[in-house]
């Protein structure tokens, strides 16, 4: 074979292997767009905007004293709710907790997915905040997953600035549910679904391989994306540290 032969194959070769992503140049594109935080840094915004707006309701909001003294924040942007005899859940959102000190950590991404009988036929999308009221329940999401209602209490909870549990249920329960519906339920129930840590958002927020819901808490990350930060500020404006 010629020399200019074999030049021609050699470059036809490669243009394949670029195209095609299995080069060099193909893999470093795919690696670097799989490691794009983007998604996330999103799905922290949208944690952001869901706090203001349903904080700003004030005839709806989570109460000020609740709020100061909660363990642990988990805000799950449009949870979508789906059902035909049998319904199913799933959504992405953050869980915060506040530290010795009061002040809010850097977010843990999480899941939660699970059914309920006896709903409608439709579809619903909802904005969903889960309020821990003690330390003891944040553990439970610590160690990875639970189920809410059988592992930790759950109940709808109390609406205003001021209001104040005044039921059995919500005196017991461990986590207060909030949620802004805009689809075709008249409300949202979150008993029986289970919240998981979701290590490989975690992973591509932070940068760090096998990153651990503990270890976030713990402030044991470096170079935390911005948003993280606004987040904080955000959470920060309706508590005060140490209160």
């Amino acid at each position: 074979m010629n020399h200019p032969t074999k030049w021609a194959l050699g470059v036809a070769l490669s243009l394949t292997l670029i195209l095609t992503g299995t080069g060099a140049a193909g893999v470093g594109v795919s690696a670097a767009a799989e490691k794009s935080p983007a998604s996330e840094i999103k799905k922290v915004d949208d944690a952001v905007r869901v706090l203001d707006e349903m904080m700003k309701e004030s005839d709806k909001g989570i109460p000020q004293e609740l709020f100061e003294k909660c363990a642990g924040i988990a805000i799950i942007p449009n949870l979508i709710k789906v059902a035909y005899g049998v319904g199913g859940r799933h959504g992405n959102g953050i869980l915060a907790v506040r530290g010795k000190n009061g002040r809010w950590t850097n977010p843990s991404f999480i899941g939660i997915t699970g059914g309920s009988l006896g709903w409608q036929i439709g579809v619903q999308s909802a904005d969903v905040i889960l309020v821990f009221r003690t330390p003891q329940s944040v553990e439970n999401i610590r160690r990875g997953k639970f189920t809410l209602g059988a592992d930790a209490g759950v109940a709808a909870g109390p609406l205003g600035r001021s209001a104040e549990a005044s039921t059995d249920a919500q005196l017991k329960a461990e986590i207060y549910s909030y949620s802004r519906s805009r689809g075709l339920f008249a409300g949202l129930s979150v008993q029986g679904a289970s919240l998981y840590v979701d290590g490989d958002a975690n992973q591509q927020f932070y940068g760090i391989k096998g990153i651990g819901a503990q270890e976030i808490f713990d402030g044991k990350v470096g170079n935390v994306p911005e948003a993280a930060a606004k987040l904080r500020t955000a959470l920060g404006k309706y508590t005060a540290p140490g209160k």
